[in-house]
């Protein structure tokens, strides 16, 4: 980043009123409008409050699997028409799941709202779930698995860590589900999962972009208020006890080269303590110029790749992971202390001025940039909303700018010590 880039961030106020407009409709479907006037686009996005978190043991991959129900149709518009129709009239359409939310979005040119207000309106209350359609959608999501988890050696292993990690939450579980569940997931049963989460009152819309929030509301109330309140939506009561020791798990698989991953329990974006971690994985781990690149790869040699993730957007605590792949003719087990050298460092000698304000800077650069995407400004709203609350927005840039070295250090004292970590490693094996 250039010193002029990191100038105007420094003298950028983010802690302000987002001008984001909430209402909540009688049947209880959230709203949340940005009005930006820059480009002739409107984004409309509207999020559902379920995910694999949400699913049982016996029926996982759930969620996941009526995303994609989801484009086969309902009473009013046929199979694939729905993409059909955005495409026609010059737009882009997708969907997403994870543990904590399903989305589903189409970008248009701002004329073209009402378009997404009849089609996600229709789908949220008339799909059909076809039998034949059903299993055939079942049959592609057991193919996605396939490539890209059972035949991915390392997304194998990781799975496995995940499923270590946690023992009573339903964060152990894939999001696109085990394959004995999903041969077992029957029509009715994924119909019963739409019915009781693809409700007003378990949902969130979203829209930012071109439009006139005087005018778009009552179009939305138009589109989505005699739509009935769905049933109570049933709590998620797991709570994942502390752990009393290191949890390991070694993974056996055709692959080229060996890795390890650790991953450390630690709360999200609802705990104070997110700001400092989201600013200690910058320094750790983030990118080439982090400390575990530089040192695993660079200066050692010992391995090929080297970083972390933090992921903080979630419901439940969940993982700060740090991982390697080892380089040929590296032992497993030096690479693995050598994360650990880097990581325990943190807890004993503060960070320089330098990486401190660099990661912060990257941060801050990130966020900021990313307000000129209506896309990603709606991301993070919808985000937000579905795990904590879109609020929490308006203070974030402000609070990564008061992280100190010593909430640093602090934070690596109290999260990344042996007992609270679970480690998986993939050990290649020959034909």
């Amino acid at each position: 980043m250039s010193a002029i880039a990191v100038a105007v961030i420094a003298t950028t106020s983010v802690a302000q009123d987002l001008k984001v407009i909430e209402k909540v409709l009688p049947n209880g479907l959230k709203v949340l409008l940005k009005e930006e006037h820059k480009a002739p686009v409107v984004t409309f996005q509207i999020w559902y409050k379920v995910g694999s978190r949400n699913e049982r043991l016996g029926a996982t991959g759930m969620s996941h699997l009526l995303e994609h129900m989801m484009f086969k149709g309902t009473k009013n518009h046929g199979p694939k028409t729905f993409s059909q129709t955005v495409q026609r009239n010059g737009g882009n359409d997708n969907a997403f799941t994870s543990k904590d939310y399903t989305a589903y979005f189409e970008t248009f040119a701002a004329d073209r709202i009402g378009i997404s207000l009849d089609l996600e309106s229709d789908r949220m209350q008339n799909l059909l779930v076809e039998p034949k359609e059903f299993l055939s959608e079942r049959d592609v999501v057991k193919e996605e698995r396939r490539l890209r988890t059972e035949d991915d050696p390392v997304n194998t292993m990781v799975e496995q860590m995940m499923a270590v990690a946690f023992s009573a939450h339903p964060y152990q579980w894939p999001v696109i589900g085990w394959m004995a569940d999903l041969n077992g997931i029957a029509r009715d049963d994924l119909y019963n999962h739409y019915r009781t989460y693809y409700a007003p009152n378990n949902a969130t819309i979203v829209v930012v972009g071109d439009f006139d929030a005087k005018t778009l509301f009552p179009q939305i109330e138009k589109y989505f208020s005699s739509i009935p309140r769905g049933p109570m939506v049933p709590a998620v009561s797991a709570v994942e006890p502390k752990h009393l020791g290191e949890r390991r798990v070694i993974v056996k698989q055709q692959a080229e080269l060996p890795a390890v991953f650790a991953g450390y329990n630690v709360p999200t974006l609802k705990h104070p303590d997110s700001y400092a971690l989201e600013v200690l994985q910058g320094i750790l781990s983030s990118g080439k110029s982090s400390r575990l690149y530089r040192s695993l790869v660079y200066e050692k040699q010992m391995a090929l790749y080297a970083g972390g993730e933090y992921d903080n957007i979630s419901t439940d605590p969940n993982l700060f992971y740090v991982y390697a792949g080892i380089m040929p003719g590296k032992k497993t087990e030096e690479v693995e202390q050598a994360l650990y050298a880097e990581v325990n460092k943190l807890k004993t000698d503060p960070v320089t001025d330098e990486e401190l304000q660099k990661a912060k800077n990257q941060i801050e650069a990130s966020f900021i940039m990313g307000q000129d995407s209506i896309f990603y400004q709606a991301m993070l709203l919808g985000q937000f909303a579905t795990v904590a609350d879109w609020k929490l927005l308006e203070k974030y840039v402000d609070s990564i700018r008061a992280v100190t070295k010593e909430d640093v250090m602090r934070v690596a004292k109290e999260y990344f010590n042996e007992d609270n970590r679970t480690v998986g490693v993939l050990v290649p094996v020959k034909n």
